[in-house]
């Protein structure tokens, strides 16, 4: 019996989830969208003295961003909180020059509407059942997400960030509503700039921590692009992001003589950081999203990134126009600090914490406020800390929240019956 051994493939993975799509993912029109009315709160962005960046912004940049400069990056103005249709509390920035909360709320709709939309589409579900051996594998040695159904709705929440993320430099677009932004950023070919220039965990923790390394230029026709210095900056973290992979493995390999996934084993944290897929590419290989691949399916050009950036552009713009927010008040931090410092004060949870590498991030935060950790669960999202005081715990949920996390005093209710558990952050 042949035993089908994971094994890292970009091409063919791509390869793979381009023929679960290409029958259709989104093939049936968008149903009338009922009007929305969602309630959040907004908070300015603690900004360090005499910068345009936050403390948390600041050492991502210098540790994990090189050769890219402070005065490259934009930073969101405002942070702002509140809880989907799902009923999953969520956290996101805008700009006060920009287009307000409205962009990262209806954004967090249209990927809840994508993904049930995903997750009640029979034909897509055949598909992935009739996989073999060999295409698990694989999925299994090349993606974090192996399931294909968490690996898609990683991709409609990718879009979904490039959007709201750029959203930040609206000032620097002719755009000026939500829906035209959107059409804008569509027309302009950014959603796959993003993804083939960007890299994946850059994406995913500048987004979270309310920044972009991008500068944007008018062109005449009405698009924007990328300025010469972002592409080449974008270009040299990646290579830098790879290179950094790469020293791993090959310290582990030839000085340690570990194989290749003992390596891996050994230097699962190191890697989660500069990204574990990129420690497994061929020398000089630069590589894209898996969905901005092309491919030649049944004599035909197709790939999975126009056909989703399609539906959610299409899908964003008629949430937007009936998506009604409203900033409320919150004085959550001021109601834990009047409360006694009770064990109940030890417990808090983190909605978003999806991943070891969140659970990492958490626990060091808490670590360098020399705050305790007891316990970080991360099936239940609870952590258990010995706070101070009230006040030291308003704090760090601060210090939390600038790393990109929501974190909340009582357990989240139960989502929405059918809404599936967020997927790792590092899908693709």
């Amino acid at each position: 019996m042949t035993i089908d051994i994971p094994r890292y493939d970009r091409r063919a993975a791509s390869r793979v989830l381009a023929r679960l799509a290409q029958p259709g993912l989104f093939t049936a029109p968008v149903p009338p969208l009922a009007p929305r009315r969602i309630e959040f709160t907004c908070a300015a962005v603690r900004l360090e003295p005499n910068s345009h960046l936050t403390y948390a912004q600041r050492l991502y940049l210098e540790r994990f961003m090189r050769p890219c400069r402070a005065d490259q990056v934009t930073s969101a103005t405002h942070r702002i909180a509140w809880t989907d249709s799902d009923g999953i509390p969520n956290t996101g920035h805008f700009r006060s020059d920009g287009l307000g909360a409205l962009v990262p709320i209806a954004m967090r709709e249209t990927v809840l509407t994508l993904w049930h939309a995903l997750d009640a589409n029979s034909g897509f579900a055949d598909r992935v059942s009739r996989l073999g051996p060999h295409e698990h594998a694989v999925l299994d040695g090349t993606t974090t997400d192996h399931d294909p159904l968490d690996i898609f709705r990683v991709g409609i929440e990718a879009a979904g960030r490039v959007l709201a993320q750029h959203a930040l430099l609206a000032g620097q677009t002719p755009y000026r509503g939500a829906a035209e932004f959107a059409r804008g950023i569509h027309d302009s070919g950014l959603f796959a700039a993003a993804a083939t220039r960007w890299f994946w965990e850059l994406q995913a923790s500048t987004y979270r921590r309310g920044m972009i390394p991008v500068t944007l230029v008018a062109q005449p026709d009405g698009t924007v692009r990328y300025s010469a210095e972002t592409v080449v900056t974008l270009r040299a973290m990646k290579d830098a992001t790879i290179e950094d992979a790469h020293t791993v493995m090959r310290r582990a390999i030839t000085v340690e003589g570990l194989s290749t996934q003992d390596a891996i084993a050994k230097y699962h944290d190191d890697l989660d950081l500069i990204s574990r897929q990129y420690a497994l590419l061929p020398a000089g290989t630069r590589p894209s999203c898996l969905a901005a691949v092309p491919h030649q399916l049944n004599g035909a050009a197709y790939s999975i990134l126009p056909m989703v950036v399609d539906r959610f552009v299409t899908t964003f713009t008629e949430i937007a126009e009936r998506c009604e927010i409203v900033e409320v008040s919150s004085d959550l931090d001021g109601a834990t600090a009047d409360r006694a410092a009770t064990i109940e004060d030890q417990v808090f949870y983190v909605p978003d914490m999806t991943c070891k590498h969140c659970v990492r991030t958490i626990g060091g935060v808490l670590e360098s406020m020399d705050i305790r950790v007891l316990d970080i669960d991360l099936t239940s999202k609870r952590v258990v800390a010995e706070f101070r005081s009230p006040r030291n715990r308003a704090r760090a949920f601060e210090a939390i929240r600038d790393g990109g996390y929501n974190p909340v005093a009582e357990q989240p209710e139960t989502a929405a019956p059918g809404a599936a558990a967020e997927p790792s952050e590092t899908a693709v």
